[in-house]
């Protein structure tokens, strides 16, 4: 008898810790609950080397990610959070090199910096942070062959990690 009334207890004190905070959230972010919405400004492409689509596709994956994982309305100014980027870096550098000192492998690397406001808790804001992730490809591929997939790639680690910073906080 005992263990049947124990079940139900336990859930109801898990459930009860777990709504207490008001801020966790199943999707790992810690939102304050009046923090409403966000404004995602267009990243910048300040790098040497061109990507036409680096920015864009950058920001729109950004956008994207809280509006799949946040319960945050996208609003083009003066949101509570608010983030703005720069593409700073852009690099192409040979990782392995062969015993005829050809290149066996590069490392495409992209670095972008951002800076966070949270308009409600500016404990939160940081400024300029930098991020940076790389994809190795076959040197016997141009880059070109390859830019989309590994910029996608690419893209895919840096906004985690942008998301994490801003709204999980890891």
């Amino acid at each position: 008898m005992t263990r049947t009334l124990l079940r139900p207890l336990l859930l109801l004190a898990a459930t009860l810790s777990l709504s207490a905070c008001g801020i966790y959230s199943f999707t790992g972010t810690s939102i304050e609950n009046d923090v409403n919405t966000i404004t995602i400004n267009y990243f910048e492409y300040k790098a040497l080397k061109v990507n036409p689509s680096l920015s864009n596709d950058l920001t729109e994956a950004l956008r994207t990610r809280f509006r799949r994982s946040t319960r945050l309305e996208q609003v083009d100014q003066d949101g509570d959070l608010e983030i703005t980027g720069q593409v700073t870096g852009y690099d192409v550098a040979p990782t392995a090199i062969t015993a005829d000192e050809v290149a066996a492998r590069n490392r495409l690397t992209v670095t972008v910096t951002v800076s966070f406001a949270n308009r409600k808790h500016s404990e939160d804001d940081f400024d300029e942070q930098r991020f940076s992730a790389y994809a190795d490809y076959d040197s016997t591929n141009s880059l070109d062959a390859v830019e989309s997939s590994l910029c996608e790639e690419i893209i895919d680690k840096i906004i985690e990690d942008i998301f994490n910073a801003t709204v999980a906080q890891w």
